[in-house]
């Protein structure tokens, strides 16, 4: 008779595309969050939670299909066969908030949110299914001032989670200048918006390319098309020369200063209403900036910003930090942006039917995590807690006191709940959980009143060759009364 097979074990694996997080990992993102969020309320701005999951519906960018149902979505039916997802951002939430209790919320409604977010793409290096969003967002103010200040709200918090004044740099653009520009390029009819739409989408598509495909890349684009390495080819707006240079222009139209940009800039307009309109918001904000003391040392108006006018409707605004960094390679470079927003009219509309303004930001949390250590602000092992080591199984109530007084002191402890047997192992435990001190009462000790305190990290410097001056002036051991137990270990932390 045929041996039955054993169950097969579950392989002990990350799902493609995800990952963990450990202690410093999630103990870092959550300072640097709860340092964010601290600006984001002194400006006035309510936290909101909103569910992981969606409806389809409501999320708005992916509908199901036969072959592959939500692309792009993590998705399934339910039991009434309606589509539910995970959220992608957290800006379609917002949306729908919006919409749902708009009889219930202040107008402005000033909200910040924080949280994962989902998206089916294929993974690669750097690049995860699974990441964190930390947004900020003002709906229902149609005033650019909402617009300055999250750019004001974003230095703020920039600075305050350690990233100095030039070391970084918000810049602003106008989706309205584009606009114009386009207007005076002869690819915009304000009278039939929908006239030229292909060409304007290859137009937004090639001048968001400008930084991988160079001047040169971007006018065969804006012209006839564009043949890369490969052979493929990419058709082009069909611009003339003369309409390609009006763009590119604008993309080139940053000046020393905000004034000489916008003036640059509204020369590049004339003509168009929407473009004018569209310079005297930059001007404008740029104004409001100038006097709260933002200076263009840490906010510009620069139209070299293009990533996301096509879908913004008004500023857009981004955070590059300026220092450089070595990549994989050894090569110096940009850290880059760490940030991104801008205003978009339209998005509540969907639920409402009315116009509905709204702008807002996001930071890259995860970007600027490695920023921060990359700055050498983060990265640094976080010590572990004062470990009180077990000697003796029965006096465990004594070993759990002595925690108990350390943690009511406001000192991260813990007590030894492995197998006590082997004393080299706690200690080893120690290092592992990278604990600064250890504590240590055995019969002897507990007969005097005292405890033995360990100092790990001196200990741990010793073996390394501390000099016998420096040993002398601090043994690595020492007996205390168990009286002065909190006041020793905050002696030895310090």
């Amino acid at each position: 008779m045929a041996k039955d097979k054993s169950p097969r074990r579950p392989r002990a694996e990350t799902p493609k595309g995800f990952r963990d997080y450990f202690g410093t990992d999630v103990t870092e993102r959550k300072a640097m969050l709860d340092a964010i969020a601290d600006v984001y309320h002194r400006y006035g701005f309510d936290p909101l939670e909103t569910s992981a999951v969606e409806t389809v519906e409501a999320l708005g960018k992916f509908l199901p299909d036969v072959d592959r149902p939500n692309e792009g979505v993590f998705g399934w039916q339910d039991e009434d066969d309606q589509w539910l997802a995970l959220r992608y951002d957290l800006t379609a939430p917002l949306a729908r908030v919006a919409a749902q209790f708009r009889n219930d919320l202040p107008s402005p409604y000033r909200r910040y949110a924080m949280g994962p977010v989902w998206r089916n793409e294929k993974p690669g290096p750097g690049r995860f299914r699974q990441f964190y969003q930390c947004d900020a967002d003002t709906v229902g103010a149609p005033s650019v001032a909402a617009d300055a200040e999250i750019c004001a709200m974003l230095s703020d918090a920039l600075e305050v989670v350690g990233i100095p004044r030039g070391d970084y740099l918000v810049r602003v653009n106008n989706r309205k200048v584009l606009n114009g520009v386009m207007e005076v390029a002869g690819v915009l009819d304000p009278s039939n918006p929908e006239r030229f739409t292909e060409e304007r989408g290859i137009v937004l598509r090639a001048i968001d390319k400008l930084d991988r495909l160079g001047d040169a890349g971007v006018r065969a684009l804006l012209g006839a098309g564009r043949k890369d390495e490969s052979g493929d080819f990419t058709k082009g707006a069909g611009l003339s020369a003369e309409q390609a240079e009006i763009v590119m222009g604008f993309m080139a139209a940053k000046r020393a200063d905000g004034a000489a940009t916008a003036a640059r800039l509204r020369e590049l307009v004339t003509g168009s209403a929407i473009g004018l309109e569209g310079v005297q918001e930059l001007e404008t904000i740029a104004e409001m900036l100038d006097r709260q003391g933002y200076a263009s040392d840490r906010i510009e108006v620069d139209p070299s910003v293009v990533r996301g006018l096509g879908y913004y409707t008004g500023p857009v605004f981004e955070a590059e930090l300026t220092f450089e960094i070595f990549d994989e390679k050894g090569h110096k470079r940009q850290f880059g942006s760490v940030s991104g927003g801008g205003r978009y009219d339209d998005l509540v509309r969907r639920f409402t039917g009315q116009a509905v303004p709204a702008t807002g930001v996001s930071i890259g949390v995860d970007r600027l995590l490695a920023a921060l250590r990359a700055k050498g602000r983060m990265g640094a092992e976080a010590p572990g807690p004062v470990i009180v080591t077990v000697m003796d199984r029965d006096r465990m109530a004594d070993y759990m006191s002595m925690a108990a007084d350390l943690r009511n002191a406001g000192i991260r402890a813990e007590v030894y709940l492995g197998n006590p047997k082997n004393f080299g192992n706690q200690l080893k435990y120690a290092d592992k959980r990278h604990s600064p001190v250890a504590v240590i009462q055995g019969g002897d000790e507990a007969g005097r009143g005292t405890v033995v305190l360990k100092d790990l990290i001196l200990g741990a410097r010793i073996a390394e060759g501390a000099s016998l001056e420096e040993w002398k002036a601090r043994p690595a051991q020492v007996e205390i009364a168990r009286s002065d137990l909190v006041a020793e270990v905050r002696k030895m932390l310090a």
